[in-house]
């Protein structure tokens, strides 16, 4: 039963003081010292004599005192002088003492029916907001210090403890792991440790039968129980344990998969309990309306923890799923092995870096945890669209296809085997010696042209010459030294591959934006595709595929164009280039800035914040 403060004023009789029913904590009061020493959970009412509410009218109006809380007791002869006073709730004739018990009597059921259905409406408010708060957390530790405490808080609990119920590795058997302690007025340090499941403790018997357990006074609890009370804690910390209540969470299938335990209901939540004193003064046994509560909270907080743990399977499961599109992408490429691994690296540390700006063009700029995460897999992803590219394509080091050199070195041999056999007769030795030496230095300079480092000495003129001079296939056919197409490929002016085939590599991000827009990507990651397919473009438009320039492309992309190219530089892992410096490829980005290919302001953040040192491995 809610306790209803009853203050009265100076002057009462004692006749009508002892009329006041059952029901009411009677205390003195001046309106002059307010009510800073009590806590009140229904609404105070007031009695006072006429003259004295008259006398102290602006100190009531000051503390709000609300006119229906009033009764004003007046004199028979102050009759006509109370016609013009305000409404109150009533006014009483001091020599009518059964009216003003009537009148009390009324007052308390108006307070109290208004009382239950503000705590009925808030309540429900209350578990309203409390059910949205449990849905919308991911954090799994956060979520069961949240459940504990908003638990405790409607219940008025001291202290509380979470146990969770877990399934011992190679057997079907559980044991219980005390997850979280609260206290509130004797606060020390917890550590989570693993108990046995049996019925020998309060919260061990609730887990094994499911049922609720009130127990008004921990230490008077039967010897004919099963379950008792350890009282180690309270020995250890000088801390006086009296009313528990126990309840067990079940899921949705309502399998137990906890137990909440709740210790010492307070009069009032933000009281302390100091000592053995407070105890006996301030704490009392949970109620009914309790344990109703927290089974339901109880529920609902199981059922939120359920789905949180099914959260992180799935989200384990989209791990393995990005972690082998990685290893696909790699086994198609493995000369790029952790290329996207980095590339995610840079770009969330870069993203994170911007979170911490203060000033400039980056400040008021935040990316939210879930933003964080879409950058990662969009990072890991970026190129998996590599895995629609031509393998010869896709791993070609040199100019010509692999293999492709061994065949013409095979056709050289032959060539020169012709010209042995056609000298064999001839006296001509020095013209023999020259077509051979010809045709060994045609081949140096193949072999020279076919790497795609930038030649120095144009072979171009010469390759051209090699093109047009013929020799007589194993068939009797007249074929070139080297063909056509051999032709083209060893003319690269610079890199390994000829423009259809530069072309046919960047086609990998229209195969990566294929791939990521069929996924059925959740709400916070549905912006991954368009920020893995912007991750080529360059800010002045001069970037594949869709040359977007500046602010047509988003932050994030830009990030990440900025991590993958600094990443390429400094790469050791491709066979076609050496790895460069991070100064040299850091001087090089900053020229790509200059240049209007990067965002010169992600640049300065990568730079600046040494993103390049994050520690990861090359």
């Amino acid at each position: 039963m809610e306790r209803v403060f009853l203050f009265k004023g100076p002057e009462i009789p004692d006749d009508i003081i002892e009329l006041i029913p059952t029901g009411f904590e009677v205390h003195n009061f001046d309106p002059d010292s307010g009510f800073s020493d009590y806590e009140f959970s229904v609404m105070p009412c007031f009695l006072c004599m006429w003259s004295y509410y008259k006398e102290n009218s602006d100190a009531f109006e000051k503390l709000n005192v609300p006119d229906e809380s009033l009764i004003i007791v007046y004199k028979p002869d102050e009759a006509e002088d109370i016609v013009s006073c305000r409404f109150v709730y009533q006014f009483v004739r001091s020599d009518r003492p059964d009216a003003l018990k009537r009148s009390l009597r009324n007052l308390k059921k108006v307070i109290l029916r208004n009382h239950d259905y503000l705590k009925a409406k808030n309540l429900n408010k209350e578990l309203l907001s409390i059910g949205i708060a449990l849905s919308a957390e991911r954090n799994n530790d956060k979520l069961l210090n949240d459940i504990l405490y908003k638990i405790r808080q409607i219940t008025k609990a001291d202290a509380g403890s979470l146990y969770l119920l877990e399934k011992i590795e190679d057997s079907d058997e559980q044991n219980m792991l005390f997850k979280i302690a609260h206290n509130d007025s004797n606060p020390s340090d917890f550590t989570e440790f693993r108990m046995s499941l049996n019925t020998e403790s309060i919260a061990g018997y609730v887990a094994v039968t499911s049922n609720v357990l009130n127990i008004p006074d921990a230490y008077a609890i039967p010897d004919s129980e099963p379950y008792s009370f350890n009282n180690s804690y309270d020995i250890a910390t000088d801390y006086r344990s009296r009313s528990i209540l126990t309840v067990p969470m079940l899921d949705h299938h309502e399998n137990i998969i906890g137990v909440i335990q709740l210790i010492n209901r307070k009069k009032s939540f933000k009281k302390i309990l100091e000592n053995a004193e407070d105890v006996a003064e301030f704490v009392e046994p949970f109620d009914n309306e309790d344990e109703n509560i927290v089974l339901s909270l109880a529920s609902q907080a199981a059922v939120a923890l359920e789905n949180n743990i099914l959260y992180n399977e799935i989200e384990t499961l989209f791990e393995g799923f990005v972690a082998a599109s990685v290893t696909a992408i790699e086994s198609r490429d493995p000369t790029t092995s952790g290329h996207s691994s980095r590339v995610a690296a840079y770009t969330v540390e870069a993203a994170k870096a911007i979170n911490t700006e203060q000033n400039g063009i980056f400040a008021g700029v935040t990316f939210s945890d879930d933003q964080l995460k879409e950058l990662r897999y969009a990072g890991l992803l970026h190129d998996f669209g590599k895995v629609g590219v031509r393998e010869a394509v896709l791993v070609k080091s040199k100019k010509l296809y692999p293999g492709h050199l061994e065949l013409i070195k095979l056709r050289f041999a032959y060539i020169k085997k012709c010209i042995e056999l056609e000298y064999a007769d001839h006296k001509d030795r020095k013209r023999f010696e020259q077509e051979l030496e010809e045709a060994d230095t045609a081949l140096e300079v193949i072999t020279a042209a076919d790497e795609p480092a930038i030649n120095i000495e144009d072979p171009v003129s010469r390759l051209e010459e090699y093109n047009r001079k013929k020799y007589t296939d194993p068939d009797g056919n007249e074929s070139p030294w080297i063909t056509d197409e051999e032709y083209e490929l060893l003319s690269i002016r610079k890199g390994s591959l000829t423009e259809n085939e530069r072309k046919e590599i960047e086609s990998h991000v229209e195969h990566s934006t294929d791939f990521l827009e069929n996924i059925p990507w959740t709400s916070t990651l549905k912006g991954l595709p368009d920020i893995a397919r912007g991750h080529h473009e360059r800010m002045n438009g001069t970037g594949y595929p869709d040359g977007k320039s500046g602010g047509e492309l988003s932050l994030q992309s830009r990030i990440m164009a900025v991590a993958d190219i600094y990443d390429a530089l400094t790469a050791s892992d491709r066979p076609y280039k050496r790895a460069l410096d991070p100064e040299i490829a850091i001087k090089i980005i900053l020229e790509e800035a200059a240049n209007n290919h990067l965002d010169s302001a992600v640049v300065d953040i990568f730079i600046k914040k040494k993103i390049y040192e994050t520690g990861v491995d090359k």
